[in-house]
């Protein structure tokens, strides 16, 4: 029973440290400036990145998403949804897990609507959940750093990059993403 009680004092403890990291108070200057650096960093690491947004009707950027993990993980972060490369909208990843995990990991995402339904079905969501409303297919990058275009044919696609940290865990499966009003 202690071990049980100890798993929940650890998934209260992640709560409360993404309830502060989404709490943080980001402006939308701040947020929009990130995800500007993010693909920055996104076109200089990944070939043909670019040109995969530029056809995509719309892409979330979240500059950075933190996750930690002991038993029970949680992650979250702050992005931008784009369409014609203008900031619509502001929203908030998250989600939980329980299972083999240890560490800290900081990674930047980008997840790419290539099919306008797709978009609009994002849009029209009160809380979106990748694997749920939509699968997010992973793009690969090959040794060359360009993009495995076999996945683009899919209606959303996504990236992770930048990622920093002692985790391991490439997925958006469970992830629920949220608009947020930031200041």
């Amino acid at each position: 029973m202690n071990r049980f009680k100890s798993y929940w004092i650890l998934l209260i403890a992640f709560a409360g440290l993404a309830a502060t990291a989404t709490a943080s108070g980001a402006t939308k200057a701040e947020i929009n400036a990130k995800a500007d650096a993010a693909l920055v960093t996104f076109n200089e690491k990944i070939k043909g990145g670019d040109s995969v947004l530029k056809t995509a009707k719309g892409y979330l950027i979240f500059p950075s998403v933190i996750k930690a993990g002991f038993g029970v993980g949680f992650d979250t972060g702050d992005g931008v949804l784009r369409v014609g490369g203008k900031t619509v909208a502001y929203y908030n990843t998250s989600s939980a897990s329980l299972g083999l995990q240890i560490g800290v990991q900081e990674r930047s995402e980008i997840i790419a609507f290539m099919d306008a339904d797709a978009l609009k079905k994002f849009q029209a969501s009160k809380g979106w959940k990748a694997g749920v409303d939509a699968s997010v297919a992973l793009v690969t990058v090959g040794a060359g750093g360009e993009v495995d275009t076999s996945m683009l044919n899919k209606p959303v696609v996504g990236f992770i990059f930048g990622t920093t940290g002692l985790m391991y865990n490439l997925s958006f499966e469970g992830s629920k993403i949220t608009k947020i009003k930031p200041k």
